[in-house]
């Protein structure tokens, strides 16, 4: 584990990242609350690639919980067998949309201890459709982000909650908003787990890595 970078580190960091990407988007497609909220529930364990493309055709005809209990489960399942776990995530993603139907009104509630209570829901599937949606500085810890908050020095931590809460307190907050993702696409472009692109990095210089690739 690295160890965490200074202020005026972390602020260049960030400002290089900006600089970058101004705005950037996750790449999970939705049309709104509630398909961003049931496309990240899908994704847990799955490739966005490979839930976009179950979603596409599903979206057209399911974009609300309402529409997706029309659906049901079977109907749900012919569209993501692809993913794994479907049946599973079938499962939740209707016992959420009736939750959403008989307590919010068939809209997407906008707490986390609410989102956190719908099932097949964790902290980081709350975390995405908080900073998306709602553009919070909500940050959820992925793979990637653990690895490049660790790797870096930019976000250390033993497990996903030290490193969502190394984020928060580290990070300058002009930064929060976006730094959930420019963290996850520079891990999954960038410092990739295996062979890191160390050479195309950005912030090469001012990473706390000792391994570095040419």
């Amino acid at each position: 584990m690295a160890r965490q970078l200074d202020y005026l580190t972390m602020r260049e960091i960030f400002r290089r990242f900006q600089a970058a990407e101004a705005e950037p988007k996750g790449e999970l497609e939705h049309v709104n609350a509630y398909t961003l909220l049931v496309a990240v529930a899908l994704s847990a364990q799955a490739t966005d690639a490979g839930v976009n493309r179950a979603t596409r055709e599903l979206f057209k005809i399911a974009d609300t919980p309402q529409k997706m209990l029309a659906l049901g489960e079977e109907g749900l399942i012919a569209h993501i067998k692809t993913i794994g776990l479907f049946r599973n995530k079938a499962r939740n993603v209707i016992k959420l949309s009736q939750i959403l139907v008989d307590h919010y009104g068939g809209e997407v509630p906008s707490s986390r201890a609410a989102l956190q209570a719908l099932p097949g829901v964790g902290r980081k599937t709350a975390n995405v459709v908080l900073n998306m949606w709602w553009h919070l500085p909500a940050q959820a810890v992925d793979t990637h982000i653990f690895r490049v908050g660790n790797r870096a020095g930019i976000a250390p931590g033993k497990d996903v909650d030290v490193v969502e809460r190394a984020i928060e307190d580290n990070v300058p907050a002009e930064f929060q908003t976006h730094a959930h993702h420019w963290l996850i696409l520079h891990g999954r472009y960038i410092c990739t787990a295996r062979k890191p692109r160390c050479g195309d990095c950005l912030i090469r210089d001012l990473c706390a890595y000792e391994d570095k690739t040419e």
